[in-house]
């Protein structure tokens, strides 16, 4: 049996079961819902078992109460195959009156809501799983802290054993739980793997419509070169007819999007909104991004190789990386993440936004003096543009690297800190 490589969220789990009677973990497949759960399950019921489906579905109709009897917390793993288990798990916490009964994981929103009848407030929450960081699968060391930094804690050290090499092979291979410690090529097949099931069948369960394979796999490789942008449905529908030959509307690619949003591959990121002293408008559109980076060079089919090839290729995708992880790292600390953008160009690309009203900007580069200095600029020029008598100064500026040596510290204050050295 392969041991099991603690996750963030197992915290954020053990908190909300504490809380709640039921928690809803959601998330990509491969993503180790699942294997997460089970590390607190003390019963689990698999509703996608082939051997016992169909009968689990006629229970979950006629007697849903019966497949919910066992150990607590008990997983009930895939459960939007049986909608109806929502409103009877709802009713069996509220008969309990205890917390941490039940542990809900699906993959995928269920495609037909009509039978739940109750939103399931005050007795569920919520848990949005994402594949593994580089902290997580152990190819970061983890020796400088966001929570530290938004502690005050502001002296960084530490060493990046990370080169262009490793940087491309982890875009390609992705955070799948599964792919960490196979051999190269092993690792690298898991992203296509799962490209492939989304483009052949995956989809299709977010919604029940059945889709063309040849159009998901269009959209797909066209949201991939849109990725850190805001590109509407539209330029993407343009962007298909230019190096397709099927046409494709703005409206198709929605109903395509949509349904990959629904089944947790694409997970675009909303505008921050501070409070500004200039009168620039401030542009709301999200930003494009898959879940992870491995999702989008499969889409592409394309290797570590081809991103050295292509630098410009290269950062983009690490950019979808290091958000990634900077999501994985927010949700441990009570945060999110946004982007930021306004009329006048000044853009940042990852504001990471907590609870209690603290945040830092962060602007990602590959690497490289130049890109370094580019990236301060535009953070120290953001910083200048908030309102401070309305909001918090910012915790702190990071320029968020793949190559160099080591984090540090630069004399304006801006702080650069390698991916390889990132933890929560």
């Amino acid at each position: 049996m392969t041991e099991y490589k603690p996750r963030i969220v197992d915290s954020i789990l053990q908190d909300k079961l504490e809380a709640k009677g039921a928690v809803l973990i959601e998330g990509a497949k491969w993503c180790g819902k699942t294997t997460t759960a089970g590390q607190k399950a003390a019963s689990i019921l698999k509703m996608d078992n082939p051997k016992t489906k169909d009968q689990n579905l006629n229970m979950a109709k006629l007697n849903p109460q019966r497949l919910l009897k066992g150990e607590t917390p008990r997983l009930i793993d895939e459960w939007q195959l049986a909608p109806t288990l929502w409103d009877a798990i709802r009713y069996e916490v509220d008969e309990r009156q205890k917390m941490g009964q039940f542990i809900l994981t699906g993959s995928a929103v269920p495609p037909d809501t009509d039978e739940i009848t109750h939103s399931g407030t005050g007795r569920f929450t919520w848990v949005l799983m994402r594949p593994m960081s580089l902290f997580e699968s152990g190819e970061s060391t983890g020796e400088v802290s966001l929570k530290s930094l938004f502690d005050g804690s502001l002296e960084v050290d530490g060493e990046n054993p990370l080169d262009m090499e490793k940087l491309s092979f982890l875009i390609c291979r992705g955070g799948w739980p599964m792919s960490v410690g196979l051999k190269d090529k092993a690792a690298l097949q898991q992203a296509f793997d799962y490209y492939d099931a989304v483009v052949k069948s995956d989809i299709n369960r977010a919604d029940g419509v059945n889709k063309n394979p040849e159009r998901v796999k269009r959209i797909m490789k066209s949201f991939a070169r849109n990725q850190g942008s805001q590109a509407a449905n539209t330029v993407i529908a343009a962007d298909i007819l230019a190096n397709e030959v099927e046409k494709v509307n703005g409206d198709t690619v929605h109903s395509y999007i949509e349904a990959l949003k629904k089944i947790f591959v694409v997970e675009d990121m909303p505008a921050w909104n501070p409070n500004l002293r200039s009168k620039s408008a401030i542009r709301t559109s999200d930003t494009r991004y898959y879940v992870d980076p491995s999702i989008a060079t499969a889409s592409l089919g394309i290797g570590p190789e081809d991103l050295i090839n292509d630098l410009r290729t290269f950062g983009l995708f690490f950019e979808t990386m290091c958000v990634r992880d900077l999501r994985v790292f927010a949700e441990s600390l009570d945060g999110s993440v946004y982007h930021y953008r306004d009329n006048t160009g000044l853009e940042c690309d990852a504001v990471v936004h907590l609870r209690n009203g603290k945040y830092g900007l962060i602007e990602i580069k590959l690497g490289g003096e130049d890109a370094i200095n580019e990236g301060a600029a535009t953070l120290k020029k953001l910083q200048k543009s908030i309102d401070t008598s309305k909001m918090k100064a910012p915790s702190f500026l990071m320029v968020l690297t793949g190559l160099g040596d080591y984090p540090y510290k630069r004399e304006d204050g801006v702080l650069v800190v390698p991916i390889g050295v990132l933890k929560n």
